[in-house]
């Protein structure tokens, strides 16, 4: 749910069962140690509800697309103020045959779009609109993309994004950091 006011409608609700049912369990003598739940676009519900002591955020690190579209209190994108991207695939423009579209080499097999297609970071003037198995279309209206342009999408859904690379490229100020396996790939199950 992208609007703040709905999430927190939803949320009271689901926070009000919560309480409900750990009320019922003390007043059975069962304590719980452990109230968890809650998530990235949902954390600040819950964190100040009184009832969960453990949240199960996870999104956030990297702040997909998805995620990126819900609004805060303010009415703001939360990727544009509480929290930033973290997760880039790093796409090559292959191919500018059509003055308005680009080819890019970053389709379903470098990305999960389950969740929405990715954005391109950091542009306002180009917008991934469409992938194939390899590929994707980037609509440039301006004609600004040239062949070996770099781009850096935002994928929609982090989580199966990252199971299907094998390394995270670490990089800071611009310089590549450090490289990490990804030690889950391809575990889908």
């Amino acid at each position: 749910m992208d609007s703040y006011q709905d999430r927190k409608a939803k949320l009271d609700a689901a926070i009000a069962q919560v309480t409900d049912a750990v009320e019922a369990l003390k007043a059975e003598g069962l304590e719980p140690e452990l109230v968890s739940g809650g998530g990235t676009g949902s954390y600040y519900f819950e964190s100040n509800s009184g009832v969960y002591n453990e949240l199960q955020c996870g999104s956030y690190a990297f702040m997909d697309a998805d995620y990126g579209r819900i609004h805060d209190k303010d009415g703001k994108r939360i990727d544009q103020g509480e929290w930033e991207n973290a997760l880039f695939i790093l796409t090559s423009v292959m191919s500018h045959a059509k003055p308005h579209l680009a080819v890019v080499d970053a389709g379903l097999k470098a990305q999960s779009v389950d969740s929405g297609l990715p954005l391109v970071y950091g542009r306002d003037d180009v917008k991934y609109i469409k992938c194939s198995d390899e590929h994707g279309v980037v609509q440039d209206d301006n004609a600004v993309l040239e062949v070996n342009d770099k781009l850096r999408l935002v994928p929609g859904h982090c989580d199966p994004t990252c199971n299907v690379h094998d390394w995270y490229v670490g990089v800071r100020n611009g310089k590549v950091e450090t490289l990490w396996p990804v030690s889950a790939r391809g575990k889908a199950y």
